[in-house]
């Protein structure tokens, strides 16, 4: 559940905090929440920035400095940090925790869908059921614009006013397909067909409107609070998810038990919109997507790849401290290799078509996973040289639908993180446990420390005898217990290849984002015929475990984004001091200090031909971490006047000092 504090000292703002249940939970699908919050300043210190969530943005600083004697100083920019706030908690509910939210949520669906055939007697119903936050309902009828939300809205209003009973009923199937042919309602007779059970059961309201629905509702309408519901936007969706069936209308709105616990998940929309990566990425010049190259297709911007140089160096840092070889495989290969691997069989999908090249077919990759296995069969294998462990930030190029494309969290290329271990039956615990040690030691360093982890078990279907599927289960168990992280079972939740380990990280606003996973694979082995040799010089079959642990570097570098709000920590920070010259008379100066910190590994830069206030907003709006100013007084000591967005005005400091707290602070992970 999310848990919302609202400052009593400034109404219009308020803090969140999440419990172990997270309301909010990523998804590439158009239920993302793209929202933003009110500002909010709290006394507390460890709210500034980094680990303990949101982070402040301080108001734009007036700075004073003149050219003869003055010390450049930036006031104002801290004048509200001591406020004294008082907190009044506001919990909202899930699905899961209240089943009176569900029963709203869905009898609101039904409502909508009664409103829009009253309003607009040709359209057609499909389905609507209700959602993480709220409910939709997809139409079959001409485009809708926000002022039909608007009518829509009222028209629920009104049937939520009079209180219509919503009565259960039970009929045959030949009763059922009578009156769905009579109201002429195609996509129902689609849905019935789909359902197996002999009696079908429909939900009236009132007398006057009827749906196909297993339940289950509020009694009356008059259950739901009209002031706790809100129509929120209309999208386009194709029937079923398939592109060659029509497209509908899709109507989503929001539901709450009470008027408070809207207010309070607007405000947390507000926040999210106001982190939105996507906003983000081009106010800060972290990133693009071209029309004229494609969508899906990522531009990092220097600001942006710097950011990604920076995951990158310490990925592969941590990676080789921790026993992995580093690879770079092609980003295409013969046909002939996945249809080995089976990709073209059960992900053909999701592959791009084939290019003819000197008469042989050859794919873009989906996966980077036959590589790493064509690296491993180059040589005959021991068992004496178990566990292997290989890495790649591996590109890989997967069809999505052009409707489903999301910023840097739905893309057509991108690059993860990912690793093969090959290892023994009775190794594979110990290495579970290294990848988890190894998940963990990485997120905590971008300030991520809360996780939600699920164990998933073997599928109906599925490859492997029962003896292999009991012990990599056991040993994927046991590697958790060892760790102590508590994990939720998830039963036949499996790939057919084998049962895996998920992790979901909660960010700064509660939101929880997939991101970690490990599966022990046996079916890749199988198809491969990879082997190695063993104590009695038999060839045996290896264990072989997938892992990635930032999932993919585009969406991961989105997460830290809406995490930090775009105003990421010094150590991560793209530019971390911005030198800024009272006038150009200082330049001069400036691009020497630039040049001395540049020289020392620190990020920097000088801006310049601005008045100081302006240059001053211009590093703000772009959450520089440091400011530092040059006068002429700067200019005769060789010194700079420093201020910090996470600890105000720092004073003035020799170029040398400047430099020593500035890697200090990186190395450490703090802030200045």
């Amino acid at each position: 559940m999310l848990v919302v504090h609202k400052m009593a000292s400034t109404p219009s703002s308020i803090f969140f905090a999440s419990s172990s249940s997270s309301l909010f939970l990523s998804k590439p699908t158009s239920l993302f929440l793209q929202l933003p919050l009110k500002r909010f300043v709290s006394v507390s210190s460890q709210l500034r920035h980094g680990h303990a969530a949101l982070s402040a943005s301080s108001t734009a600083a007036s700075a004073v400095a003149t050219e003869s004697t003055q010390t450049p100083t930036l006031d104002g920019a801290e004048q509200t940090q001591n406020t004294v706030v008082e907190t009044e908690k506001i919990v909202l509910p899930t699905n899961k925790s209240s089943e009176k939210l569900l029963r709203i949520r869905h009898s609101c669906a039904h409502v909508m869908a009664m409103a829009v055939q009253k309003l607009y007697p040709d359209a057609k119903v499909t389905i609507g059921p209700w959602i993480e936050n709220g409910f939709y309902y997809d139409f079959d009828m001409e485009p809708l614009t926000d002022g039909d939300l608007k009518r829509i809205k009222k028209e629920m209003d009104r049937i939520i006013g009079r209180n219509l009973p919503l009565v259960r009923e039970e009929v045959s199937r030949d009763e059922a397909e009578r009156r769905i042919t009579t109201i002429k309602e195609p996509y129902k007779m689609e849905i019935l067909e789909s359902i197996k059970e002999d009696l079908i059961t429909i939900y009236h309201i009132g007398d006057e409107w009827w749906d196909l629905c297993a339940g289950p509702h509020v009694e009356t309408t008059g259950k739901i609070n009209k002031k706790a519901v809100e129509l929120e936007s209309v999208a386009g969706a194709y029937w079923r998810g398939d592109e060659k069936r029509p497209m509908l209308q899709r109507i989503y709105g929001t539901a709450w038990e009470n008027e408070e616990q809207l207010k309070a998940y607007i405000h947390f929309k507000e926040e999210a919109k106001r982190r939105d990566h996507r906003r983000l990425g081009q106010d800060l010049d972290l990133f693009s997507i071209q029309d004229e190259a494609g969508g899906g297709l990522v531009f990092w911007h220097p600001k942006g790849s710097m950011v990604r140089h920076i995951i990158e160096d310490f990925w592969k840092k941590t990676h080789l401290e921790h026993g992995y070889d580093l690879l770079y495989t092609p980003h295409v290969a013969k046909a002939e290799l996945w249809k080995i691997s089976g990709h073209l069989d059960f992900y053909r999908e999701n592959m791009y078509d084939q290019m003819n090249i000197e008469d042989e077919l050859y794919q873009l990759r989906p996966m980077n996973c036959p590589y790493h296995i064509l690296v491993y069969q180059r040589k005959r294998q021991s068992y004496r040289d178990f566990p292997i462990r290989v890495a790649e930030l591996g590109t890989v190029y997967r069809y999505e639908l052009s409707g489903s494309l999301h910023g840097l969290f739905r893309v057509r290329g991108f690059t993860q993180d990912d690793a093969h271990i090959f290892c023994l039956e009775d190794q594979i615990k110990n290495e579970i446990r290294g990848v988890l040690d190894l998940t963990e030691e990485i997120l905590l360093k971008f300030g991520f420390d809360k996780y939600e982890v699920n164990l998933s078990t073997r599928p109906e279907k599925s490859v492997g005898g029962d003896d292999i599927w009991e012990k990599a289960t056991y040993a994927l168990r046991d590697a958790l217990d060892d760790k102590g992280w508590s994990y939720q079972i998830d039963e036949g939740g499996g790939a057919f290849y084998g049962p895996k380990i998920d992790l979901k990280i909660e960010d700064a606003l509660g939101r929880k984002w997939q991101c970690s996973t490990i599966q022990v694979d046996f079916n890749l082995p199988q198809r491969f015929d990879i082997t190695y040799v063993d104590t009695n010089s038999e060839k045996k079959r290896p264990i072989m475990i997938h892992r990635a642990v930032l999932g993919s570097l585009e969406r991961f570098f989105g997460v830290l984004i809406e995490h930090y709000a775009g105003d990421f920590p010094l150590w991560l920070s793209p530019i971390q001091a911005r030198i800024l010259p009272v006038t150009d008379t200082q330049l001069e100066y400036c691009n020497e200090v630039t040049r001395k910190l540049k020289n020392n590994g620190i990020r920097a830069e000088v801006c310049h031909s601005e008045r100081l206030p302006k240059l001053i907003r211009n590093a703000e709006k772009q959450k520089i971490p440091l400011m530092a100013v040059v006068g002429a007084k700067e200019v005769d000591t060789q010194t700079v006047t420093v201020r910090s967005r996470f600890g105000g005005e720092l004073g003035t400091m020799n170029i040398d000092d400047f430099i020593s707290r500035i890697q200090s602070a990186t190395d450490n992970r703090t802030s200045l």
